[in-house]
């Protein structure tokens, strides 16, 4: 679907949510409605059409990029250029409700104040939650082939970190030299900051690359990926250096059993719920899911983190094209930890991994 495409989509739900137009604030969310990649943008959307608002640093950029939409290029921030232009539009249509949406989850308390002294009486603030988000949560073609291709690069990045960790080498110089070969196989920059967890510090689930050094026996948790042509990648493998002992090995074991479990149940019209309880039916057998303390996974796309959110209780039904992470993981503090993960997109016929490697235990 193109931009103008995706414009109508949205145009289309404004009714149903009582909204005469909607400001899009939010940059990932501008960069899906028209194309927009800089760092300074609006969007007003109303069912006559769509206006983006940028600064003169973006004029020819916003020339280049922006399909879709009228382009006012002012002398003043996006949200103050928006409000004005809502200001004088509403003046020649005094028939209006008036009643402005606004990306409640994005806008600061700050900006919606000084939207609203902005905008003074003309219009009534509606939160709206995840407007946008949802048309998101389910990918085109043309985003599936980009995230395949993410996908395929930052699965690359691995091979550098199976030739850097041994013992004695820092966490940061391992994950240093994956984000070199990353920009340098044309990576815009990295999801997020790469993690690299080592020994005791693998039972970290978010244990960013540290000075620390790997030791000489244990887990090395490795969760990395890129950007490429505006979209993400994620993936975590789980390494042992040195002589393993009966209990990890039946630890990763575990892990990879219940990541597999998980990947096949998806499926078009299956809960994230299921998907979740999948992952926790195994380490439940195992006696280890006191020790799994996140999802088992989340939607990826423009940005790393997107709904749905794959975890107890969430109600989100999987649709076809929706893309997700697959990410159990078992945390035992003061011992260590594993986590594997992919990236899968609901297919008609049930899922596809993407870029799919082998989940074997690599011991260096």
């Amino acid at each position: 679907m193109d931009h103008r495409g995706r414009l109508k989509k949205l145009q289309g739900v404004l009714g149903e949510n009582r909204l005469d137009a909607l400001l899009v604030t939010h940059l990932p969310n501008v960069h899906y409605l028209c194309g927009f990649t800089g760092s300074a943008g609006a969007l007003v959307i109303n069912e006559a059409g769509a206006w983006f608002f940028s600064d003169g640093r973006y004029r020819e950029q916003a020339q280049a990029e922006v399909e879709g939409c009228g382009v006012v290029i002012a002398k003043k921030p996006p949200l103050a250029a928006a409000a004005e232009w809502l200001i004088a539009r509403a003046a020649k249509k005094r028939s209006l409700t008036r009643m402005l949406g606004i990306e409640s989850e994005h806008l600061s308390v700050a900006g919606r104040t000084q939207l609203a002294r902005l905008l003074r009486a003309e219009f009534r603030l509606r939160e709206t939650l995840g407007l946008v988000e949802r048309l998101r949560m389910v990918k085109d073609a043309n985003e599936i082939k980009c995230l395949r291709a993410a996908g395929i690069l930052g699965a690359s990045l691995f091979e550098r970190a199976l030739e850097m960790i041994r013992p004695g080498v820092k966490e940061t110089e391992v994950a240093a030299e994956m984000e070199y070969t990353a920009r340098r196989a044309g990576a815009a920059e990295m999801s997020f900051p790469t993690i690299i967890a080592a020994g005791k510090r693998s039972a970290l689930p978010h244990g960013r690359a540290s000075q620390e050094a790997i030791p000489a026996r244990g887990f090395v948790v490795c969760d990395f990926g890129v950007i490429l042509a505006g979209y993400c990648s994620d993936r975590t493998r789980t390494v042992h250096v040195g002589r393993i002992s009966r209990e990890a090995r039946r630890m990763y074991e575990a892990v990879r059993e219940a990541q597999r479990a998980a990947v096949e149940v998806v499926r078009d019209g299956v809960s994230v719920a299921d998907v979740d309880d999948a992952a926790r039916k195994v380490l439940r057998k195992k006696d280890l899911a006191k020790h799994f303390t996140h999802s088992t996974g989340h939607g990826v796309g423009l940005e790393i983190h997107e709904a749905p959110r794959v975890a107890a209780g969430q109600t989100e039904v999987l649709r076809v094209g929706m893309v997700i992470t697959i990410e159990p993981g078992v945390y035992i503090a003061g011992n260590g930890g594993v986590r594997i993960e992919d990236v899968v997109v609901v297919t008609e016929r049930g899922y596809e991994v993407l870029a799919p490697a082998s989940t074997e235990l690599i011991t260096i």
